[in-house]
C-alpha cells in the first residue's frame, strides 16, 4: 500500500531486511523452534548489516534513525512468521538496549554500546516479576546499599533473552520507604555474577524459539558504577521506553497479520472443496478481504504514531491504541486464517498453527489490552 511516511533510505533498509529474513531466517526458523533459541550467529549477521543499531547513534556504529526505523524492522520481523525470532531481536534493539542509550554514562556507553550494535552482546530487560507485570509499581525486588556496592534480592519472571543474554538491565526498589512507583532504580548485570542465577527456562504456549527465563537474585552484589541512570528514577525510565516498546510490538503484529493473510490467500486459491476452490466461496473471500482492510488500517495507525513520535509530539494515546488494536487484531486474523486451512491448519507442522499460537501473547505482553484501553480513556476530553 502506498504511504507517505517513509523516505528512500527507509525503503532501501526495508528491502535489505526483507531479503535477509527470506534468505536466512525463514528456511531455518523451524529448527530454531525445536532448539528453543535463535543462534547467536544470526544476531551477529544482523549486527554486521546494521539492523541491530537502527536507533543507536553513528558513534556507536548505529544508523541514528527514529521510530519509523524501528517500525520497519519490527514489521519485517513480523513478516517472517516466527514470533520468537522477532521477540529475540526486538527486545534487544528496542526494549532493552535503549535503556543504556538513554541513561548510560560515557563509560557505560564506551564499554557496551558498540558490542550491542554489532550483535556481540545481547541484552535483556528485567522488570516483570511473578506478582508484578503491567503493574510496574507492584515491584518487590529490592537493592540496598552496602559500602560501595548494592546488594540485590528478588526475582524476575517472563524475561525474554533471559537465559542467554550478555547484559541485563534489572529494575529494583532502592528506597524502601518510597510508595508505589517511586524509589525504583535500574542496574546493569552480567551472567556469572555471584548471587545471580537463571532459575529456569520457561516453556511457553508460543514464541518457542524465544529464550524466556525466570531470574533469581540472592544477595547479588552490584558495583555502584553499574547503576544505570539516576538513583530512584528508574520507573520514569521504564515508562519512557514503554512507548517505543508498544509501538514496535504493534508493528510486529501488523507484519504477522500480513504474513498470515499471504499464506492463507495462497492456500484458499489452491484448496478445492465441493467442486470449487475455497476462494470461490463468497463467505471466505469476503472474510479475508475484511481482515486485509483491518490490517491496512492498523498499519497506517502504526505509521502515524511513529511519525508523531519522530516529530516530538506526545503520542501516548495513539501508541496505546496501536498496542491494543494490533494485539487483538493479530489474534482475529490468525484465528480466521487457521479456520480456513481446516484440519491442515491444526497440525504442528503448519505455519499458520504456529502463528496462531504466537499471536496469543500480543494482548498480554508489553502492556495488556485492558491497561492500554485505560490509557486511552484517561485522555478523553470530556
Amino acid at each position: 500500500m502506498m504511504q507517505l511516511y517513509f523516505n528512500d533510505e527507509l525503503e532501501q533498509m526495508r528491502a535489505q531486511i526483507a531479503r535477509f529474513i527470506e534468505q536466512e531466517v525463514m528456511p531455518r526458523g523451524e529448527a530454531w523452534e525445536e532448539s528453543g533459541e535463535v543462534p547467536r550467529e544470526i544476531l551477529r549477521q544482523m549486527g554486521a548489516l546494521g539492523f541491530l543499531g537502527i536507533r543507536h547513534e553513528e558513534r556507536f556504529g548505529g544508523l541514528g534513525l527514529g521510530p519509523l526505523g524501528s517500525v520497519v524492522l519490527a514489521e519485517e520481523c513480523g513478516l517472517s512468521g516466527f514470533g520468537g525470532f522477532s521477540a529475540t531481536v526486538l527486545v534487544h534493539t528496542d526494549m532493552a538496549s535503549p535503556h543504556l542509550r538513554h541513561a548510560g554514562s560515557e563509560a557505560q556507553w564506551a564499554e557496551h554500546m558498540p558490542a550491542i550494535v554489532r550483535g556481540e552482546r545481547i541484552t535483556a530487560i528485567a522488570v516483570t516479576e511473578p506478582d508484578a507485570g503491567s503493574d510496574v509499581a507492584g515491584m518487590k525486588s529490592r537493592a540496598r546499599k552496602d559500602g560501595g556496592d548494592w546488594v540485590l534480592n528478588g526475582s524476575k519472571m517472563f524475561i525474554t533473552n533471559g537465559a542467554l543474554a550478555d547484559l541485563y538491565f534489572v529494575a529494583a526498589r532502592t528506597d524502601p520507604d518510597a510508595k508505589g512507583s517511586l524509589g525504583i532504580s535500574i542496574f546493569i548485570l552480567r551472567p556469572g555474577m555471584k548471587g545471580f542465577s537463571v532459575s529456569r527456562r520457561l516453556r511457553k504456549h508460543g514464541w518457542l524459539c524465544s529464550d524466556t527465563a525466570e531470574l533469581s537474585f540472592d544477595d547479588c552484589r552490584i558495583p555502584a558504577v553499574d547503576m544505570l541512570g539516576e538513583e530512584n528514577k528508574g520507573f520514569y525510565a521504564i515508562m519512557k521506553n514503554f512507548q517505543n516498546e508498544r509501538l514496535v510490538l504493534g508493528a510486529m503484529a501488523v507484519g504477522e497479520c500480513r504474513r498470515a493473510l499471504e499464506i492463507t490467500k495462497r492456500y484458499v486459491v489452491e484448496r478445492k472443496a465441493f467442486g470449487a476452490t475455497l476462494m470461490d466461496k463468497q463467505a471466505i473471500r469476503q472474510r479475508l478481504a475484511m481482515r486485509e482492510a483491518e490490517t491496512a488500517a492498523a498499519q497506517q495507525l502504526v505509521y502515524h504514531a511513529a511519525w508523531l513520535m519522530e516529530q516530538g509530539i506526545d503520542a501516548v494515546k495513539e501508541v496505546s491504541m496501536v498496542k491494543a488494536l494490533c494485539g487483538e487484531l493479530v489474534n482475529h486474523v490468525t484465528y480466521d486464517c487457521l479456520q480456513f486451512h481446516g484440519g491442515a491448519g491444526y497440525l504442528r507442522d503448519s505455519a499458520i498453527e504456529r502463528m496462531a499460537r504466537d499471536a496469543r501473547i500480543h494482548p498480554i505482553g508489553g502492556g495488556a489490552t485492558e491497561v492500554m484501553l485505560e490509557e486511552i480513556a484517561k485522555r478523553w476530553a470530556v
